[in-house]
């Protein structure tokens, strides 16, 4: 590192000294607690072991598994030397994780034993992999987690700087290819600080993970906690009760919102008489009626925001209670701007693609040059999502431009065109177009209309199985509905735009 680096490694070390004794994690199932300094004890054993293993700076680790101490402390490892974490969405069909793995090519891959059934099953397709490790210490077939922290934590220093790459995180698959999103250990940091800031951390506050850490905002959460001093209080998978009963517990504070969490969360509360009030600042998107009632029972601030992935998670942020419906205001480390399709400014009240500027804009996608400077023209980041600002400076989200087309179910990405390209696998399907639709549960539903060949049938829920059989079933359409004939373009494909028209309600 420079004079001006400050990397995440640092502020692990910086951690164990000046919060030596302070709880820096929980572990809710084995109910055991680590300190900053233990934690940065497992990281310098771990780097250890991990450079002796023979991995180095750019190397990647691919890591396929549930919220664990070992999945934090190998984030801290790979800081250390400058190694790149791919961490891996368990809720993939197998071919989607072998593409992303092969995409990015990891010399080391960690699973826990969940998990470990898929990677058995594809290691004739990973040629890039030379070790395979045991996620949590003694559970698991592969090579035992503890054989890579035996050691006096002894390793040769790496140079690594905060615009080195950290973590490859993978957005969802545009015309039916997913694409590693590079972000630096400045990107995170910068982000962290922005979450700080606005939440006004202090050492009394308490982190509730429950977002999964391959997610960019489960990533950005429990790193933003440690940064700020305080304890992490750690699930394995989020289960709506475990979550209730640890908030009381643990005065927990701060969470990240994707519906339907909040509202599970409260129902359990209510159901068993435990308390909410220490929850203070949730921040995220969520029904307005579930929000009202999280804020009505606790007295806690809800933040909305506007991000992405390739924003390292933020770019507007405010109180709910401010503007409701808005993404807030710009965050104070970067420019958003709203342009045409000639990226000229637009003023208040005009809608117009989210553009951005600043230190936490990824460095690119990997292996996608012409991807990453179509993204970058012009000097700006283009997000793909349209919005306007008012005259106060709010942002409101306005929809996706055609070309991008995302659905967010439950805080997950999903491109229609991979769900389209599955759905036309099945025999019946002649055509089909795939768009969202408003859920009460997940906030945005994924419907598929489809039209099928002369003589076929075929059942809604068949063909919802037959996708979820084949791609990550979060992505497999909550609401089908059949047409005669969908309305053409002059080239003869579906006009989309009058088939969301058309049939633009969730009811199938």
């Amino acid at each position: 590192m420079g004079l001006y680096d400050l990397t995440i490694y640092d502020l692990i070390r910086r951690n164990a000294r000046l919060f030596a004794n302070r709880p820096a994690w929980f572990e809710a199932e084995s109910d055991k607690t680590y300190t900053f300094a233990e934690y940065g004890a497992l990281v310098d054993k771990l780097a250890s072991g991990l450079q002796s293993a023979g991995l180095k700076k750019g190397d990647r680790i691919g890591v396929l598994g549930q919220n664990s101490l070992e999945y934090f402390m190998l984030y801290g490892a790979a800081a250390a030397l400058g190694a790149i974490v791919l961490p891996l969405n368990w809720r993939l069909s197998q071919d989607e994780i072998v593409f992303n793995l092969n995409d990015c090519e990891p010399k080391l891959l960690f699973a826990d034993s969940t998990y470990q059934e898929v990677i058995q099953n594809a290691k004739n397709k990973l040629s890039s992999v030379s070790n395979y490790y045991n996620l949590i210490k003694s559970d698991g077939d592969f090579q035992p987690f503890n054989a890579l922290t035996d050691n006096d934590g002894t390793f040769e220093a790496v140079s690594v700087t905060d615009d080195d790459s950290f973590a490859i995180v993978h957005t969802a698959a545009v015309a039916g290819r997913p694409r590693g999103a590079v972000l630096s250990h400045r990107n995170l940091l910068c982000a962290s600080m922005h979450l700080n800031q606005v939440f006004k951390l202090s050492e009394k506050d308490v982190h509730l993970n429950l977002l999964p850490m391959f997610h960019v905002a489960g990533l950005l959460m429990f790193m933003n906690a440690f940064h700020a001093g305080l304890l992490n209080v750690n699930m394995r998978k989020f289960d709506a009760a475990l979550a209730a009963r640890l908030i009381a517990d643990k005065k927990v504070s701060v969470l990240f919102d994707f519906a339907p969490i909040m509202a599970s969360i409260i129902e359990q509360a209510e159901k068993a008489s435990l308390p909410l009030d220490s929850l203070r600042a949730v921040i995220g998107l969520d029904a307005p009626e579930t929000i009202e009632k999280y804020q009505r029972l606790s007295g806690g601030t809800f933040y909305c925001m506007y991000g992405q992935t390739e924003t390292a998670g933020f770019a507007t942020i405010g109180h709910y209670n401010d503007k409701p419906g808005s993404a807030g205001k710009i965050i104070s480390w970067a420019d958003v701007k709203i342009v045409d399709d000639n990226d000229a400014l637009l003023p208040a009240g005009q809608t117009g693609e989210i553009t951005m500027q600043g230190p936490m804009i990824f460095k690119g996608y990997w292996n996608l040059e012409a991807d990453t400077a179509h993204t970058f023209r012009n000097g700006l980041h283009h997000t793909g999502d349209l919005g306007q600002f008012d005259e106060d400076g709010f942002l409101w989200f306005k929809g996706r431009k055609a070309e991008k087309e995302l659905i967010k179910p439950g805080g997950e990405n999903v491109y229609p065109a991979e769900v389209e390209n599955v759905i036309l696998q099945h025999p019946a399907v002649e055509k089909t177009v795939v768009f969202g639709v408003p859920d009460p549960k997940w906030k945005e539903g994924i419907k598929a209309v489809c039209q099928l060949k002369p003589g076929e049938s075929l059942e809604a829920q068949d063909l919802i199985e037959f996708v979820g059989e084949r791609i990550a079933r979060y992505k497999k359409p909550q609401y089908v509905e059949f047409t005669d004939a969908f309305p053409l373009l002059e080239n003869g494909i579906p006009d989309r735009l009058k088939v969301k028209e058309l049939f633009g309600g969730g009811e199938s």
